[in-house]
């Protein structure tokens, strides 16, 4: 009888003291997001037009505002453009507001200098078209954030502003496994060039890849095992440096990943879909084109009218981002957060020591 009685109070305190720390766990957690900086190597990240570069880049991981260690909260990858970094890029799109509000990680891939003198993501590079080079250190990178981190590995997404737009396609096809959604704000599709030459020609007039044959070779390199893949893809008509054509070029890459039988078409008016414009509070006017499989929304098509090359509705006080709406942090947010991808998907393990 004592020993039963013992055993049930020994239970009750091993109990408290779980919610106490717990409770100061929180408690320490509490207050102003705070940044996270760590780095990540991968074997299978050498360039090929760089072979000597070492395969590694830093990265910087946003935690919402009153964050701890105990919550499973949805990722959010965030690739900056050219000439930029993660503190312009997260202040410029202002999503850690975002992550603030409704408790998200962001995580903040960092390009290096030595890699490419403006900072743009190496998506040209011919490494990248099987998800090595820096494909592969963001998703190695995405595995040891979720190795150290509560991380909800159905609700796992990731954007791109122009180069970083054009990497999203890549990671998005590439590791279709691992993204429940992506986002593509001024960039171009997976494959889109494999040589930086073919880069500067396809920013400036589109890809001579034909989309629905690089959207089948990425259904391939997903194993096949992947449904859908739902994009949100948004351009500024103005656009000069990244062409406008790149955006349909993207949206029917993924139409042919996400198996829609109208992706034999070569033009995007071809393609059925929903169709509707407006004009956002002191903005330029936009039009959204909703493409669906069987009832199902898995492309979204953003053009705004005036926009050039620079991220919609963000903070001008920093490079290539145009104040005036729609708000392309509101508008992707909106549209990945309908997304989780099965854990059944997520292929590859995550090391214990990662």
């Amino acid at each position: 009888m004592f020993a039963s009685l013992k055993r049930s109070l020994t239970g009750l305190f091993k109990s408290l003291r779980v919610r106490v720390a717990r409770s100061v766990r929180r408690a320490r957690g509490a207050g102003a997001g705070r940044w996270v900086d760590g780095n990540h190597r991968e074997a299978r990240g050498s360039l090929a037009f760089a072979p000597m570069i070492a395969p590694y880049r830093a990265y910087r991981l946003y935690l919402p505002s009153h964050y701890h260690a105990e919550e499973s909260l949805p990722l959010l990858v965030m690739l900056h453009g050219c000439h930029q970094d993660p503190e312009s890029f997260a202040a410029g799109t202002r999503m850690n507001a975002v992550a603030d509000r409704e408790r998200l990680l962001v995580l903040y891939p960092e390009q290096r200098k030595l890699a490419n003198n403006n900072r743009c993501w190496n998506w040209f590079d011919p490494t990248t078209h099987g998800g090595g080079g820096e494909a592969a250190i963001i998703t190695g990178m995405v595995r040891a954030v979720m190795a150290q981190y509560g991380v909800d590995t159905t609700r796992i997404w990731v954007a791109g502003l122009s180069a970083g737009g054009a990497m999203a396609s890549i990671l998005a096809s590439c590791h279709a496994e691992l993204f429940a959604a992506c986002a593509v704000h001024s960039g171009l599709m997976f494959q889109a060039a494999a040589s930086p030459g073919a880069a500067k020609r396809a920013m400036e007039r589109g890809s001579d890849r034909e989309p629905r044959r690089a959207g089948r070779e990425a259904l391939e390199i997903s194993g096949k095992t992947v449904d859908a893949m739902p994009v949100i893809v948004i351009h500024g008509a103005r656009d000069e440096q990244v062409n406008p054509v790149n955006a349909d070029q993207v949206v029917l890459q993924f139409a042919a990943l996400n198996r829609f039988a109208e992706a034999e078409s070569t033009a995007v008016e071809a393609m059925p879909g929903k169709k509707r414009s407006d004009t956002s509070a002191g903005g330029y006017r936009y039009e959204i084109r909703d493409y669906r499989r069987a009832d199902r929304l898995l492309i979204r098509q953003v053009t705004v009218d005036e926009l050039g090359h620079a991220w919609s509705g963000g903070d001008p006080r920093y490079a290539h981002n145009d104040p005036r709406g729609p708000d392309a942090t509101a508008l992707i947010w909106d549209f990945l957060r309908l997304y989780r991808r099965s854990p059944k998907l997520l292929k590859t393990p995550i090391p214990a020591d990662a």
